[in-house]
Order: structure tokens, then sequence, then C-alpha cells
């Protein structure tokens, strides 16, 4: 996926200048030692941090050695002024990031000498950061030994790459959001407040692109994928994917035209009722192709559902979906697959289904190019598929899944939730894109924080499980409302205090 940030860290450490500056040094070696054992590459600069000047020093060299995720390291107190100016410097570069950590101390026979007392640094370090408003991230307990804080640099990778991607995406869109799904629409300004950029545009400008397309010479090559990657079996409609290719050669080529500043882009594209009509397919199979490149395209003008689908992709690596939480599992289906249910109850499981946009990767074998069921039953009920040609339809792999959304509300403030749960290997006896997911406690969440923080019907689905690496980006971001599905233990607010 080249869509994606590739992330490379860099190390400084830094040194009160009434401790001893070997100590840090020491200490750092250490650090990268054990870097070094987990595979995780860093350029470890040599400049100690003692003074403002040596703040610039290591901003040049690292800024030199093309380091855009810097870890600032209490190897002891450390100067406090310096080291946050050092990093208010660094994140003020667009796509840059920043995480403090601190040395624990080592052993009780060197407390004296070896005494860094970085766990008291850090607390002056947050202090200045919050003087300076630097966001930074800073790990649930940032204090360790040389391996601790290794992994604490570990986890900052996904973290570090979601706020350097959308410090560098642009979200194309393409229609106005359906009337008919007003939960897709929402205030964009928060899209700027995380540095992401936004280019609305019309549907016409879409249809013109696409019509200059007609008779380019890479449709030929697109259809060959898009024949191999169907195989003879599903592919059902051959001659739609001509247009399907014009299709996904329009969208790429207006993105590649109108990145202007950004690296990284991801679609929220309006895809009924008129798109049938006037385009004659649906695009829902170019959707999912583009997805599993690692550039989400979300249906229904869904600009937040496409924000949401890139820091999936950021923080999973892989290819993702965007689902509605859309039906209740049939009493009878679940009785059906008791094994494969095990503990769930019929409240944790629910059907996760979209017209035909889930990549084929994450589809089960059997998976087929087939017409939207729905599109045709409103556009050509009587007659065989025609614009309603273009889904892809299949059942989604057994798999670890995350669930995942940030939204903006109404009054224009972020909110998100994250769910981690499962695909379960069973049938769903229907069509389109879809799922029988289970997530622990889901009724509650559904009532508790679904409903009642009015969040939309898109999901975004990663299929691993990366709610820790979620919780850090969102904490990073500084979102102030974070969701999980609480276990039965824990009462949601709203919830009821009296239970039956």
């Amino acid at each position: 996926m080249n869509n994606i940030p590739e992330v490379k860290l860099g190390i400084v450490a830094v040194s009160r200048d009434c401790f001893p500056s070997t100590l840090s040094e020491k200490r750092r070696i250490a650090v990268v030692g054990e870097c070094a054992k987990l595979g995780v590459s860093i350029y470890e600069s040599k400049v100690i941090v003692e003074n403002e000047k040596d703040a610039l020093k290591a901003l040049e060299d690292v800024t030199a050695n093309g380091v855009n995720a810097l870890v600032i390291y209490l190897g002891n107190f450390g100067p406090e002024g310096p080291e946050t100016m050092l990093a208010q410097r660094f994140v003020s570069v667009r796509g840059n990031s920043v995480m403090f950590a601190a040395a624990a101390e080592e052993s009780g026979n060197d407390l004296i000498d070896g005494r860094g007392d970085a766990f008291c640094g850090m607390l002056n370090a947050s202090y200045n950061l919050g003087i300076r408003k630097i966001s930074a991230y800073i790990p649930e307990y940032p204090v360790g030994g040389a391996s601790d804080v290794a992994g604490m640099i570990k986890d900052f990778i996904p973290v570090a790459a979601v706020r350097n991607g959308l410090a560098n995406l642009k979200i194309f869109s393409f229609g106005p959001r359906p009337y008919d799904f007003l939960a897709c629409n929402a205030p964009i300004a928060p899209l700027f407040d995380l540095g992401v950029e936004i280019q609305e545009n019309s549907e016409l400008d879409l249809l013109e692109a696409f019509l200059a397309h007609e008779g380019d010479s890479r449709i030929n090559g697109i259809v060959g994928e898009m024949e191999a990657e169907l195989g003879r079996n599903g592919n059902c409609y051959p001659a739609i994917l001509p247009k399907l290719a014009q299709f996904e050669i329009t969208l790429t080529d207006w993105a590649e035209k109108n990145l202007g500043a950004c690296r990284y882009y991801a679609f929220a594209n309006k895809c009924w009722p008129a798109f049938q009509t006037m385009f004659k397919f649906v695009p829902c199979y170019v959707n999912s192709r583009l997805t599993a490149r690692g550039i989400p395209v979300a249906c229904e003008t869904d600009i937040y559902g496409a924000l949401t689908e890139y820091i999936l992709t950021v923080v999973t690596g892989s290819t993702v979906a965007l689902l509605d939480i859309n039906n209740t599992v049939p009493a009878d289906l679940i009785r059906e697959n008791e094994k494969v249910v095990g503990n769930y109850t019929s409240k944790d499981l629910f059907m996760g289904f979209h017209c035909g946009n889930a990549s084929a990767c994450l589809l089960k074998e059997g998976k087929k190019m087939q017409y939207q069921l729905i599109m045709k039953r409103n556009l050509e009920p009587d007659s065989e598929p025609n614009v309603s040609r273009g889904t892809l339809d299949g059942e989604i792999k057994a798999s670890e899944i995350t669930l995942f959304r940030l939204q903006s509300t109404a009054d224009a403030k972020l909110a998100s939730y994250i769910a981690e749960g499962e695909v379960l290997d069973m049938p769903t006896k229907t069509f389109g894109g879809r799922a029988v997911i289970a997530v622990p406690e889901m009724a509650r969440f559904y009532r508790h924080v679904l409903v009642e923080k009015h969040f939309p019907h898109h999901a975004g689905v990663g299929f691993a499980h990366v709610g820790r690496a979620l919780f850090d980006v969102m904490k990073y971001l500084g979102i102030p409302d974070v969701s999980v599905n609480l276990p039965k233990e824990l009462r949601y607010p709203t919830e009821y205090p009296y239970f039956k």
C-alpha cells in the first residue's frame, strides 16, 4: 500500500545539566539496542540536548536524516525548556510526530551517581508541553527500562503513522450527501482541526471526467486485472467490466491531478440513486478494489466514513471495510450454528452488510460480480440487470475485527468509538458483502454508545484487534469522547442502575 505514510523513527536523549550526560547517553544506547531486538529501525542521534543550542543541533540532525517520528528520551531529569522547544519545532513541520518517554532507575546499588530522576522529569516535561500547547504521544506508563521503552516506541509507530497521514490527507467527495441518509451528513470544520483537507465536488464533475476517459488505453489492462481477481465463476457480468475499469481510472487520475500539497487521499462518493441511471452501473466493485490498495472509498458521500477507513488502514496496514451495522441475526440461524456462536448471546450478534464494496481479499470462496438487488428492485424490476450491475457479492471470512468510527457531532465536536470482536464462520443466507459479527456486550454498546451518542449506521471494520492502538491514536489526536464496549461489570452513564 503506497497510500499510507512510512514512519521514520528517530531518538534524541536529553539531560539536565546538573546530571551527568553520560547517563542519558548510556541509557539511549541501551534503548536502541532493545529496539533492534524488536525489529524496530530507529535513527540514533548522537546529540545530547542539555540547552537550547543543543535542541537546534538535534533538530537539524534528525531532520537531515529524514526522521518524521521523534522519540525524546529522558535518560535523566531532562531540561524541560530545551526538550519541549525541540518538540515544538519538530512538530511544526507538517506530518511530524513526537513521543516522550523516560528512563527508570536501574539498580539499588547505583542511586547516587546513577540516579536520573526521569520519573520526576516527565512531570515537568508534561507541564511544559501544556504551556507550549504541544500534542505529544505519552505512553500509558511512560517510564521504564530499556526494553520497556523499546516496546513503547514500537507502540508509537501506528500512532505516528496516523497523525502523519492525516496531516497529509485529502478527502475527495463527489455529490451532495443523500437526503435519505442524513446520518452521512456532518460538519466538515473538524477535519481541518485534524489537518485533513477536503475537496467537495459535484456529481457532474465526476461524470464529465468519466466521459473524458472513454476509450482510455489503460482500460483493457484494468479489465484483465478484474478478470483475474474474479475468476471464471465469479465474473458473472463481463460486459460491465470496461465501464468499471474506466471509472477506476477516472478516480485515480482525479486524485493525482488534485492532490495539491497533500500526499495521501481517500474518497467519499455518492453512489445512488442518480448514479446508476447516468453512469449505467454501480461503483461498489471499484470501491472495493481501491480500498484493497489502501485508497478508501466510502459510499453515500460518507466523508467521516472515508476518514475512519483511512485511519484503520494505517493502523492495521491492511485492507479494511465500511459496513452497515445492519440487522439482527435470526434465532433459527443462531440455533443452526450454535457451535460457532459458542457463548455469545443473540444480543452480542449482528450482521454487517453493504451492497458489495467489501474487497475480494476479505471474502470467502464463491464471491461473484453481481447486481445490486435493492437498486434492481427499484430501477429495473421487470428486466434483466443492467444499470444495477457492479457489486461484489460474498461472505466475509472469519477474522478478529475492530469496529471503529471517528465522527463529527452536530455541534462540530469530534467523537469516536472502538469495539473489538470477531466475524463468525457461519452462513448469512443473504446478499451483498456481509458477515455475522460478534461483539461482547453489543446490545449495551448499541444502546448507550451508538444510539445515545447519535453515531451513524456506517462502521469502519479493521480485520485485527487494534483497539489499544486506536485508543492511543485518539488520545494523541485530542479526541475528547472515546467510547468502548464496556464489560457487564461496568455501567454506562445512561444505563439503568437497577439490574433485572
